[in-house]
């Protein structure tokens, strides 16, 4: 990283936002403000639309019908603090992603605003709602003194960047300087006129804004300010359930990229056996594959063997990989445009599923399917996820571990079936991994299955080592076999059909990619 005190001289003075911080000294004399500004070649300004432009006015025209004469707030967000001066790489709020059509980190503390047009205008004869306006930072190129001055947008600091002129092009939407935001937000707001609705949680200085031009302006009551704002929160994800053809070419982007990342993870497996910290090698090998063929990864990876495998978030990645037991990986690519995969595959560390681990394997991969057989337009989550359960509990109980019968535990009374399964089998798939989280039980959970919806089904057993109730072979395993599905008028469709599953498809798979690191 680059020197805190690079570049001060003798005549450079403390900046005075960073005084406090006690960080860089920078030339302030006129010769070398002078200086800077001159002897700059043309930069390449190659700035197209982006693809997610054609899609874009869709979805901005079906969220402003949805808020008649209001002005929608939708923050990009800002960075991030990770520690002391350092900070997380910017990766833009969901909703500004779907309704800019932005991905990568573009733009930290953009604004995107949809602006209630005059009833009584053209454009709302046309049946519009809302004109969209993008607020952006204007560039701190080499004409400015920003260029060496701001840390946060100086190009001299974070390398050219898209301005007002750029953002336009790119996105479709007419843009404005972020400093005016506050004018723009206040304008013909009150009673019976323009009412104002921000994603609250995505930048505490927007909300702040909003909050004071709501007070001043005769909406002062905190709780009817929230519930506004609740109701834009959850309709940004229901917006988002049914995805378009550019959101489902993304989606089978991100899955290829992921295939690739598990390839360089097996590829690596047999030179990280019984090394310290073995996981973290797998990881490291996959998440330089995502940052490689696209932006990160899209949540943090799980690399899990042995014990480690019954926890179902395992991060910490520290374990050591023997050669005997089942290597749980749960991981997604997250490319530029922010879409991401979610796959999970369990692989026998020694290359060869035992006999025992091909049973619990093979339950594990039939309760999949008949979630997939399950998956229907018309049907519900409740469906998948009750087709998954029954082969497990059946499993169970044919092992003698259930304690009560198969019908008794799949009952709301029982659920006993669940101590080795206590989470949901399927979820939303898009821009959040947990995509469309926010939306109400009866638009996820309880929704009818529609074409257009992605989501996943991973069912999984988990037996804790400690686990008294179930015989000693079982303890320290955990299985789940996930995959990514899209919804179509003819059923679901399994988009990461490429990636091997099977028993006999995964040991190949394995066998491939050993062959592959000695080649």
């Amino acid at each position: 990283m680059t020197d805190q005190h690079e570049g001060e001289d003798r005549d450079g003075e403390l900046d005075p936002g960073a005084r406090r911080h006690n960080r860089t000294l920078r030339p302030r004399s006129e010769a070398f403000r002078e200086f800077m500004l001159t002897g700059w070649g043309q930069e390449d300004n190659d700035i197209r639309p982006l693809e997610s432009s054609s899609y874009t006015p869709r979805r901005l025209r079906e969220l402003g019908a949805a808020f008649p004469g209001r002005r929608i707030v939708i923050p990009a967000g800002t960075t991030k603090v990770r520690n002391d001066d350092c900070d997380y790489a910017f990766r833009p709020d969901s909703a500004f992603a779907y309704y800019t059509g932005l991905g990568e980190d573009f733009e930290p503390g953009a604004v995107l605003v949809l602006n209630p047009v005059d009833p009584d205008s053209e454009e709302a004869k046309t049946g519009a709602t809302h004109t969209p306006e993008l607020f952006v930072h204007p560039r701190s190129d080499q004409t400015t003194q920003d260029y060496y001055m701001s840390a946060a947008y100086g190009e001299y600091w974070v390398g050219a960047r898209p301005g007002l002129k750029e953002m336009a092009v790119m996105t479709g939407i007419p843009t404005a300087d972020v400093a005016t935001l506050r004018d723009a937000l206040s304008k013909d707001v009150g009673p019976g006129s323009v009412q104002l609705s921000v994603l609250a949680k995505t930048d505490a200085e927007v909300t702040d804004m909003v909050e004071q031009i709501r007070e001043q302006n005769g909406f002062p009551d905190p709780d009817a300010n929230s519930a506004a704002d609740d109701a834009l929160y959850e309709k940004t994800s229901e917006h988002r359930m049914l995805k378009d053809s550019y959101e489902v070419g993304e989606l089978r982007r991100a899955i290829a990229a992921t295939k690739d990342g598990f390839d360089r993870m097996l590829t690596a497996l047999p030179g990280a056996l019984g090394k310290p910290r073995g996981e973290r090698i797998l990881e490291g090998a996959f998440n330089a594959n995502a940052r490689e063929e696209g932006n990160d990864e899209g949540y943090g990876t799980i690399v899990a063997y042995g014990d480690h495998a019954a926890t179902l978030h395992w991060m910490r990645n520290t374990g050591t990989i023997g050669d005997d037991g089942l290597l749980l990986i749960d991981a997604g690519v997250e490319v530029n445009s922010l879409y991401t995969a979610d796959i999970t595959r369990t692989f026998p560390a020694s290359g060869h599923f035992t006999q025992f681990q091909r049973e619990l394997y093979q339950v594990v991969l039939d309760a999949q399917q008949a979630g997939f057989e399950a998956a229907q337009p018309g049907r519900t989550y409740s469906d998948i996820h009750d087709a998954c359960m029954r082969v497990l509990a059946e499993a169970l109980h044919e092992w003698g571990i259930l304690p009560v019968s198969v019908e008794e535990a799949l009952s709301p009374e029982g659920q006993q079936h669940r101590r080795w399964h206590a989470c949901g089998v399927a979820h939303h798939l898009g821009l959040d991994v947990h995509d469309c989280s926010q939306a109400r039980f009866e638009h996820y959970q309880g929704a009818k299955l529609a074409p257009g919806m992605t989501f996943t089904i991973e069912p999984g057993l988990y037996f804790k080592e400690n686990d008294l109730l179930v015989p000693p072979e079982f303890r320290g395993i955990g299985i789940r076999v996930e995959d990514d599905v899209l919804m179509t008028e003819n059923g679901p469709e399994w988009l990461s059909i490429g990636i091997p599953k099977t028993i006999d498809g995964v040991e190949a798979w394995m066998a491939e990619r050993a062959a592959a690191q000695t080649r």
